[in-house]
């Protein structure tokens, strides 16, 4: 009987063993605090720095370039010569078209001296005629001659004198039509009668330094075409473009933080305005997306970012929504229920399910203004077996 009473009490001290090693042991479970501080909801995307106000300079006419000897970062004053454009110079004549040149100078040369001859031939035709009205006159006087034929030979003299200077005019012309010809056939050069350069000489519209230089060899350039930029490397601004969606929510003034601009420090802007077209972006994984340009006016000072320059890679952080003193939790402890959004609140040992109104949300934290008081702990990435009521053990971040 004994035995057996020893026997008994051993199998249950096993059963009871037994049951303490397979019962189910509470769930660890990582925790945090609710805290209060400035929240921010921010669009982050990559920008670059741009001049504000860049010109291009360009040929105001067509003609042959000189070779621009002004090269990036050189400063430039407004007004300044920056290059200079001389006349095209015209083709070359070949043999065939030299031997009609020269026949059209011989045929000039025969017009001038046939002119010549046509003035000599009035200048005696006029003499002759002046010796006669001479003649007329005295015997109109004497009574020989009628006033009527006296009128006559005057008429007859003003003719000539008109005939003489049509021949002058005629000569004249004809002067000016051999000078033509010999034109094509002068030596080439691009200096005016007096020993001044000919041309136009292209300049700068304001002060600042040249960013780049579009034409920089000599050639032959039409009208319109660029030369070079222009503009003042010290006026930057930034340039990032966001997602329509997005960029709705952004308005001038808004904060903006600048990141990984190569320098030390963050440095801060404000956004002066969103243009008002959106354009068509393919991303990197070949979605088209709709964009639009959003431009930042850098607000800390210019000594602090001196480094920087036109077209240089940042991180641009557009703080669309900013709370200062705001209670906060860690977006890891919610959880969808239906719309709205719960947490499980540490209370002792075991986890109470609450609803929460999420007012904003970031990548790390989520604004609750009301629900969860200061320093409650909750249980961030619960699990999905994990009950409202459940006994837990908390464990401190792995």
């Amino acid at each position: 009987m004994k035995n057996k009473l020893i026997f008994g009490a051993l199998a249950l001290l096993l059963v009871a063993g037994l049951a303490w090693a397979f019962w189910p042991s509470p769930p660890e479970v990582e925790v945090a605090s609710v805290t209060r501080g400035r929240f921010e909801r921010a669009v982050q995307e990559d920008g670059k720095t741009r001049v504000r106000e860049r010109y291009i300079v360009s040929a105001t006419v067509a003609g042959h370039l000189s070779r621009i000897q002004l090269v990036q970062g050189d400063s430039v004053a407004r007004g300044a010569a920056v290059a200079s454009i001389s006349p095209l110079t015209p083709a070359l004549l070949d043999a065939r078209s030299q031997a009609e040149q020269a026949a059209r100078i011989g045929a000039a040369e025969a017009g001038v001296a046939q002119a010549q001859a046509s003035v000599a031939a009035a200048s005696v035709v006029l003499a002759q005629s002046q010796q006669d009205g001479l003649r007329n006159a005295a015997l109109v006087r004497q009574g020989f001659v009628s006033a009527a034929q006296g009128d006559t030979v005057r008429l007859a003299e003003q003719l000539r004198t008109t005939e003489l200077q049509a021949a002058q005019q005629a000569q004249t012309a004809a002067r000016f039509a051999l000078e033509q010809t010999r034109v094509p056939l002068r030596p080439l050069g691009t200096t005016g009668p007096t020993g001044s350069r000919m041309g136009v000489v292209v300049t700068s519209p304001v002060a600042g330094k040249v960013l780049k230089v579009l034409q920089q060899s000599e050639g032959v350039v039409l009208a319109g075409t660029g030369l070079l930029e222009v503009g003042d490397p010290a006026a930057l601004e930034a340039v990032v473009d966001i997602l329509t969606e997005e960029a709705a929510q952004v308005v001038p003034g808004t904060p903006v933080q600048l990141l990984n601009w190569g320098g030390a420090g963050v440095l801060q802007g404000q956004v002066r305005y969103v243009e008002p077209a959106a354009f068509t972006k393919v991303s990197a994984l070949g979605v088209e997306e709709q964009r639009v340009n959003v431009i930042v006016d850098i607000t800390t000072p210019a000594a602090t970012w001196r480094g920087l320059g036109d077209g240089f890679k940042m991180d641009v952080r557009v703080l669309v929504q900013v709370v200062d003193d705001a209670l906060m939790v860690p977006v890891s402890a919610l959880f969808p229920i239906g719309s709205r959004s719960g947490v499980f609140v540490l209370d002792g040992d075991h986890v109470r399910l609450r609803e929460v109104v999420v007012q904003a949300r970031n990548g790390t934290h989520a604004w609750v203004p009301e629900g969860l008081p200061l320093d409650t702990r909750v249980v961030v990435y619960p699990d999905i077996k994990l009950q409202d009521g459940a006994k837990v053990k908390t464990r401190r971040p792995g």
